[in-house]
């Protein structure tokens, strides 16, 4: 398993990478890097918490690193 959980709530949400890209205010190659394990910044990781419905205290359970 890997550092994350993007792509799997993107996925279970039926959301593609541009919707969700849209959504958080990134690019999807930012969204493509991140769900390949790759860090990002904190603000990245924020917009996409919210992006997928998430609260920010519930970083958890996308981000296992924080």
């Amino acid at each position: 398993m890997g550092r994350n959980n993007v792509r799997k709530i993107r996925e279970s949400k039926m959301m593609s990478k541009a919707e969700l890209a849209r959504k958080a205010n990134v690019t999807v190659q930012t969204i493509t890097r991140i769900e390949k394990e790759n860090t990002s910044r904190l603000d990245t990781k924020r917009k996409i918490i919210m992006a997928l419905g998430y609260k920010l205290s519930e970083r958890e359970k996308i981000f296992y690193e924080d």
